[in-house]
């Protein structure tokens, strides 16, 4: 487990900044201890530093992973974020969408959020902001992206597109095929 670069951690921010805002900071330092980013081979792993210490005493070549991972790094060098971060970044989002029951199984198998699907968004989501999607009972079940204001979405088409689709926690589901 290597620190990212200072690019890197630019670019981790600059992504986790997109859904949470400034509460990055409540990420790194929490009550239970200081964690941090380190990356192993182009993924970027959340891991407190007390386990981190402990960590070090194994063979790199026998670690498979420690943390969390929060994403990867793309060929192209962007960083995509993962849905293991999702109970991660959920207490600290500052947009948040809820969708209607119905529509909870239309996001879970990876399609976008209509406006006929939306039950509440918060209040001044701007346009292409990055936001966590929940249910009608508080569950997070994904990420996604703004298409359209709150103001814009209140006087939208109800087949419209509010929310594109970015991560979901059906991916566990929809990928165990591939895994097999």
């Amino acid at each position: 487990m290597k620190r990212l670069t200072e690019e890197k951690t630019k670019l981790v921010l600059e992504k986790l900044t997109k859904y949470i805002g400034t509460n990055v900071k409540l990420l790194l330092d929490r009550p239970d201890g200081v964690y941090c980013f380190r990356e192993r081979k182009g993924r970027v792993y959340y891991v407190s530093e007390k386990i981190l210490s402990l960590a070090s005493m194994v063979n790199p070549d026998k670690l498979a992973s420690i943390g969390t991972c929060f994403g990867k790094f793309t060929k192209s060098g962007k960083f995509r974020l993962h849905i293991t971060a999702l109970y991660h970044l959920a207490p600290y989002v500052q947009h948040k969408i809820w969708v209607k029951s119905s529509a909870e199984q239309q996001f879970l198998y990876g399609h976008h959020i209509s406006k006929s699907g939306l039950s509440r968004i918060t209040e001044n989501t701007p346009q292409y902001q990055g936001v966590v999607i929940f249910s009608t009972n508080n569950i997070p079940l994904g990420f996604g992206v703004t298409a359209k204001s709150t103001m814009d979405c209140k006087y939208a088409d109800p087949m419209a597109t509010i929310c594109f689709h970015q991560a979901d926690i059906g991916e566990y589901i929809r990928s165990e095929d591939s895994l097999i």
